[in-house]
């Protein structure tokens, strides 16, 4: 039952990654393409989290959480330059 929920879930997250790149290339703007690569993130997140759990590999889950702390400082530095121009002060 476990490996059909992960199949599942695979296969959603799949379609939540292909979406963000059809929004990331297609957004109207630069602040939604910034929110469809902060989305990509999450979803690179998932993907390697749902495969530590099928590999049963400690292995995935510390790439997820290096994955996770550069998305976050990316979104924040290219929201800073967004709003400032640059971005050290």
């Amino acid at each position: 039952m476990l490996t059909l929920s992960i199949q599942i879930a695979f296969v959603l997250v799949t379609a939540a990654i292909v979406l963000s790149f059809w929004r990331l290339f297609r957004g109207p703007d630069v602040p939604n393409r910034i929110l469809a690569l902060d989305t990509l993130y999450v979803n690179t997140i998932a993907i390697l989290v749902l495969l530590g759990i099928h590999l049963d590999s400690a292995l995935f889950f510390e790439a997820a959480l290096l994955i996770a702390l550069m998305g976050f400082i990316g979104t924040v530095a290219l929201c800073k330059y967004l709003l400032r121009g640059d971005i050290i002060e």
